[in-house]
C-alpha cells in the first residue's frame, strides 16, 4: 500500500544551493518507493536587490556580506564544484544578479496552469547556466513560452501582479515556520529538512512519513 507524500519546498531562483538541493531531492525521491507530490513556495534571499544590479554576483555578494572579493570568488568556486558533482554547470561569469520577486509571481502563474515544476527547472537553469535575465517581465515571458505557456497571458499576469499576494503569503508562511535559509523542505507537513542534504536523507524522511501515514490509516 502506498500513500502520496506531499513535499513543500521553499526556494529562491537565485539560490545556488536550491538548484543543488533540487537535484539531491530528486535523487532521494527516486530511491523512495512511493508517490511524491512537490509544490514550490517563494522565498526571497535578497528582496532589496535592484532588477538591474550594476555589477557581477561577486561584486554583489562582496557588498552584501562585507567580504573581500577573493573570499567571495572562493565561495562561488566551491559551490560551482558541488553543483558540478550533481550534473549542473554553473556559469557565474554570465549570471545577471537581479530581484527575483517577479520570477516567483511567474512560478505561481505556472502552478495555476499545472506547470510549476517545469517552470522552476527552467528558471534555475536560465539563471545559473544560461546567463538569462530572470527579473524582467519580457525575459520571463520568453522563458515561460519555452515550456509551452501562453506568452501574452504571462505578460498580462505579471504586469498586473496577479500573483504577488500569493508570493507574499509564501514568504509570511516561511517566517511563521521560522525558515531562515533555503532550500527548506517540509515533508508531509511534519518534518523540516534544511539545506541541500544527501539523497539518502530525503529518501529516509519520505519513507518515515509514508510509514506513519499508513499506520495512521490502519488505526
Amino acid at each position: 500500500m502506498s500513500e502520496t507524500i506531499k513535499v513543500d519546498i521553499w526556494s529562491d531562483v537565485q539560490c545556488p544551493w536550491c538548484y543543488i538541493g533540487k537535484r539531491k531531492f530528486e535523487a532521494g525521491a527516486a530511491l523512495f518507493d512511493g508517490e511524491v507530490e512537490v509544490e514550490y513556495h517563494s522565498y526571497e534571499l535578497a528582496p532589496d536587490t535592484p532588477v538591474d544590479f550594476d555589477g557581477s554576483p561577486v561584486d554583489y555578494l562582496s557588498q552584501r556580506k562585507g567580504l573581500p572579493l577573493a573570499d567571495v570568488e572562493q565561495m562561488l568556486e566551491r559551490v560551482t564544484g558541488i553543483a558540478q558533482s550533481v550534473g549542473l554547470h554553473y556559469d557565474y561569469d554570465s549570471v545577471h544578479q537581479t530581484n527575483t520577486v517577479i520570477s516567483h509571481e511567474l512560478l505561481h502563474y505556472a502552478k495555476a496552469q499545472g506547470r510549476q515544476l517545469e517552470m522552476k527547472e527552467r528558471l534555475l537553469k536560465a539563471y545559473f547556466v544560461d546567463g538569462r535575465h530572470v527579473g524582467r517581465i519580457e525575459d520571463l515571458a520568453d522563458l515561460a513560452a519555452e515550456i509551452g505557456l501562453d506568452r501574452d497571458d504571462v505578460v498580462r499576469s505579471l504586469t498586473a501582479h496577479e500573483f504577488l499576494a500569493a508570493v507574499k503569503a509564501d514568504v509570511a508562511q516561511a517566517a511563521a515556520y521560522g525558515i531562515q535559509g533555503v532550500p527548506f523542505f517540509v515533508i508531509d507537513g511534519k518534518y523540516g529538512i534544511s539545506g541541500a542534504q544527501e539523497p539518502d536523507t530525503f529518501a529516509q524522511a519520505l519513507g518515515q512519513a509514508q510509514s506513519e501515514k499508513i499506520e495512521e490509516k490502519n488505526k
